[in-house]
């Protein structure tokens, strides 16, 4: 079963991370969701956080973690909030159980595939070698020498832990990350077809949604709309978390 975090009581509401994220991610809006009356379920998906690894890591698991987690909490005609895996997540989600879903936000992702783009991060993780018992400067001076974006070192830095006194690891299953990066930007099945309102939000400086993906979206997606969230990049929740919040409640 996923590991969560379960505030407030209201309508059900799932968030779920991107890749190497966790619920953590999710702290603060969290806060600002269940203020507006929504029971929230912030998930850590399969491989991430303090949920199970498995070397099975592709989306159709995925979807079948998050019904059981659903069928084990009794929720049904949930809200869903995914930012990039966990939108794509979402997406599958959609088109697998519908039956599920109420109303679905989808953050700076879109349908179609991505190629691999991670190879510096992963470069950087893996040239962390944890048997030298580093400490957290030494780690982030290592990731540095890779990964130049500090927000994104900040990010991964996140899932640092004491595995035992004196021994730091990753939470990520890294080793099935390097194996399976290929599944993380697996397209929606040619065909498939969601129809019922979506809302797609992007990041203003990104280029995970651009111009000539809104047809992809529409043949998917029929009814979706899409907003714009100024002045963030990819980790749009995050760069700014106002707009977000407001884009999302007035969806929700």
């Amino acid at each position: 079963m996923l590991h969560s975090r379960i505030e407030g009581e209201g309508k059900p509401l799932l968030i779920v991370h991107g890749f190497m994220g966790m619920s953590d991610n999710w702290k603060t809006l969290s806060k600002d969701y269940v203020a507006k009356g929504f029971e929230v379920h912030a998930l850590d998906m399969r491989n991430h956080g303090k949920s199970f690894h498995s070397d099975v890591f592709n989306y159709t698991a995925m979807v079948q973690d998050m019904v059981e987690y659903c069928k084990e909490y009794n929720l049904e005609k949930i809200d869903y909030i995914g930012h990039s895996m966990g939108g794509k997540a979402g997406m599958f989600f959609t088109m697998q159980h519908p039956e599920l879903l109420d109303r679905v936000v989808i953050a700076d992702i879109g349908p179609q595939y991505y190629p691999p783009h991670h190879q510096d991060i992963l470069a950087g993780l893996n040239a962390v070698d944890f048997s030298v018992k580093p400490s957290r400067s030494d780690v982030e001076d290592i990731l540095g020498e890779y990964i130049k974006d500090l927000g994104t070192r900040q990010f991964l830095a996140k899932s640092l832990y004491w595995k035992e006194q004196g021994q730091l690891d990753f939470r990520f299953n890294l080793p099935v990350f390097n194996k399976e990066i290929d599944n993380i930007g697996e397209a929606l099945p040619e065909g498939s077809v969601y129809d019922r309102p979506i809302l797609f939000l992007k990041g203003e400086k990104s280029g995970y949604i651009r111009e000539q993906d809104l047809a992809v979206i529409k043949k998917h997606y029929p009814q979706y709309s899409i907003k714009t969230i100024t002045n963030s990049g990819h980790w749009l929740h995050a760069e700014n978390p106002e707009e977000f919040l407001q884009y999302t409640l007035e969806f929700l």
